[in-house]
């Protein structure tokens, strides 16, 4: 009995001729296909030779079956069901009509024209412009970098080639008391003057008509500095201030047969302003008696040369150089002498002031500088005057409060208002000492009110500022 999946075997010649002979369906299956894809060749063909035929057209149109549609079936059905097979997607450029190397060209060109473009003649002296402009911010931001680290040393370098500089000599620019010909003297008081970079002459060449020196006796000797652990063996009353004094006051009265010194008055430190008087203000920072007799001592040779402001007993006669003390330099001792006196006092400010209520308690808290030498009892109304006096100072800070506001209140400038009428009344000058320093602006406002309300000499640390009197009106202004 034979197997139902039995099937008689073609022969050999059967299976060459027709490898599909055992199934027909599959036969006839690609059979159609080769068919279908037959015509579609012979389209595309025909539309190439259409499009070819066309001699006026610039491009050519490909209208035939993609590559996809012109497979065969099976093929198209296997790509759609597998993602390996599948033609890649192509740009929708490449379904566009394709220009012609011509038109390609033409449209390069029309873009090239379209770009705006900067001529180079513009473009090269503005690049030009900005570096040099460039190098010249780097070279100003450098020299103040230079000079912020260094600036002390700077200004000391200044003042010493001025202080040196030879001025004597057979040039006709020149003449004997050029030592300070191009500075002009401003009611200014070098606050701490032995930190400046160079003592004495920082102030002068800015223009400072005080300075002030705080001493120390210590084996008969007067160091100057504003500590005990600041102090040196060169840096003496005598080196730094005295010494140098005599030497500029000679330059500046030189003994010449076209000058006359018999009944001429002496001339001062500045040539602009021979008539102005410069103020050394010494801080008796140790025991006011022994202090003071040193320090008279080492005027002597001020003295002798007739270069200290003096009262005689009956007027005052002016000098070069005026000497004033404070911190512990005793009253009492400055008044002791009612024939003779070049050493003068700083009167307490706070004491001078006249309808103010707040002066008894106030005052009190701030005993020290101009109390020296007195008890409260003997300070009535004209204890301090300018026989015995020259300055009358306080603490801004303490008497006359900080400006919270930016400006000063009323109470405020009726107080200093108060001061300052009472010091003038009795022929003194006014200081006030610890002024704000910070923010500039609200320093310089103070400065300015100060100035306009009559006070005689500014205490300041930043002399360049103060001399120049540039101060302007800053944002604290407004408010006043």
């Amino acid at each position: 009995m034979s197997s139902p999946f039995y099937s008689p075997l073609a022969s050999n010649s059967t299976r060459i001729t027709n490898p599909y002979a055992n199934n027909d369906p599959l036969g006839r299956y690609h059979d159609s296909e080769d068919a279908e894809f037959k015509v579609g060749l012979k389209e595309f063909n025909l539309s190439v030779k259409d499009s070819a035929s066309n001699e006026g057209s610039e491009q050519i149109i490909l209208t035939g079956s993609t590559g996809l549609e012109t497979s065969p079936v099976w093929r198209r059905g296997l790509a759609a069901t597998s993602p390996f097979t599948a033609p890649r997607d192509k740009e929708s450029d490449d379904e566009l009509p394709l220009p012609s190397n011509s038109s390609r060209a033409l449209d390069y060109s029309r873009r090239q024209r379209r770009k705006p473009k900067l001529p180079r003649c513009v473009l090269f002296p503005l690049l030009g412009f900005f570096v040099m402009r460039g190098i010249a911010q780097f070279i100003i931001i450098a020299c103040g970098i230079v000079i912020s680290f260094f600036s002390d040393d700077l200004d000391r370098l200044s003042v010493l080639r001025w202080q040196h500089e030879e001025r004597f000599g057979t040039n006709i620019s020149s003449w004997p008391t050029d030592f300070t010909k191009d500075i002009v003297p401003v009611g200014c008081h070098s606050h701490n003057d032995y930190w400046r970079p160079v003592p004495l002459f920082s102030a002068i060449q800015a223009g400072c008509i005080g300075v002030e020196a705080d001493v120390w006796l210590f084996d008969d000797e007067l160091y100057v500095g504003h500590t005990t652990s600041s102090l040196t063996r060169q840096r003496t009353l005598r080196s730094l201030y005295i010494d140098p004094l005599i030497k500029i006051l000679e330059k500046q009265n030189p003994n010449t047969r076209l000058r006359h010194t018999v009944g001429q008055p002496l001339q001062g430190v500045f040539d602009t302003d021979p008539s102005q008087s410069l103020i050394l203000l010494i801080d008796f920072k140790t025991d006011g008696d022994t202090t003071w007799n040193m320090v008279a001592e080492q005027l002597l040779p001020l003295r002798r040369r007739g270069y200290l402001t003096h009262f005689n007993g009956t007027d005052m006669v002016k000098g070069p150089i005026t000497v004033v003390g404070t911190g512990n330099t005793p009253f009492n001792v400055v008044a002791a002498n009612t024939t003779y006196r070049d050493i003068f006092f700083d009167a307490p400010l706070e004491k001078l002031a006249e309808d103010d209520e707040e002066t008894a308690d106030l005052s009190s808290e701030i005993a020290g500088q101009g109390l020296s030498g007195l008890s409260g009892d003997e300070i009535v109304a004209d204890t301090f005057n300018w026989t015995n006096s020259y300055y009358a100072s306080v603490s801004f800070r303490q008497s006359i409060g900080f400006p919270w506001l930016f400006h000063l209140s009323d109470r405020q400038m009726n107080k200093m208002k108060a001061q300052i009428r009472g010091a003038h009344q009795r022929g003194l000058k006014v200081r006030y000492w610890e002024l704000p320093s910070w923010p500039r602006s609200l320093r310089n406002h103070i400065w300015t009110v100060l100035v306009r309300e009559g006070v005689d000499m500014l205490n300041v640390d930043d002399l360049q500022s103060a001399t120049k009197q540039d101060w302007g009106h800053g944002f604290s202004d407004w408010w006043h």
